[in-house]
């Protein structure tokens, strides 16, 4: 639970994850037009790309495939961006240096053992995964709590940057746990990385060449 609580290991993770593009370009101004950012978020983010990935690192997991871990780590690294990809593998090593290396698995000890030597990338979801396979934690349990954390991140950073009520943002999460379990079994069963909501405030930007130039 500590490990999927947004303030560890070190203050709160504050990514915007798009957000402030869309409080810029005033997309995103109220209670309403957030709920429909995190809707748009959860269907095109998480359902095709997110919640399909860590799925599928669970099956090498429990195949006991090393080999394929390393390269879809490295793969789910080159669909991120450039900046972001990094960010992620920062967060997965931070996260390493508070797991107890006394593990159980040897999948999960040989895993951590490649990312401690650079062979593997080590992006903050698949670390997480690993450490929830070692601790016996259902994917569906894992994802919502993953995915949770995300959302609460989010928020912590629309009350900085817009003039929605924490109330108001407070009572929205609250909603989603009823509509996140039906979310991560209805996810797709292919990997997209494509988020129309993301493309299209990137070309709307003035300065950020378009991701897919970029990448």
């Amino acid at each position: 639970m500590q490990i999927l609580d947004g303030s560890f290991p070190s203050g709160v993770f504050v990514h915007s994850f798009g957000l402030e593009p869309h409080i810029v370009l005033d997309i995103v101004k109220d209670i309403d037009s957030l709920k429909v950012y995190l809707d748009n978020l959860i269907k095109d983010q998480y359902q095709n790309f997110e919640f399909v990935y860590a799925k599928k690192v669970y099956k090498y997991l429990e195949s006991n495939k090393l080999h394929v871990l390393i390269k879809e780590d490295k793969k789910y690294n080159a669909m991120l961006s450039y900046e972001y990809a990094n960010a992620s593998c920062d967060m997965g090593r931070n996260y390493l240096r508070h797991i107890n290396y006394d593990l159980i698995k040897t999948i999960v000890h040989d895993y951590f053992k490649e990312i401690s030597q650079g062979v593997s990338s080590g992006s903050e979801l698949l670390v997480l995964c690993a450490y929830a396979y070692e601790l016996d934690l259902d994917i569906d349990l894992f994802l919502l709590l993953w995915c949770k954390k995300t959302l609460i991140n989010i928020a912590a950073t629309s009350i900085k940057i817009s003039r929605i009520k924490p109330s108001q943002i407070q009572q929205l999460l609250f909603t989603y746990d009823e509509v996140l379990e039906d979310c991560i079994k209805n996810s797709s069963n292919n990997v997209s990385n494509f988020n129309p909501l993301f493309e299209e405030v990137i070309f709307k930007h003035l300065n950020l060449e378009p991701k897919m130039f970029v990448t």
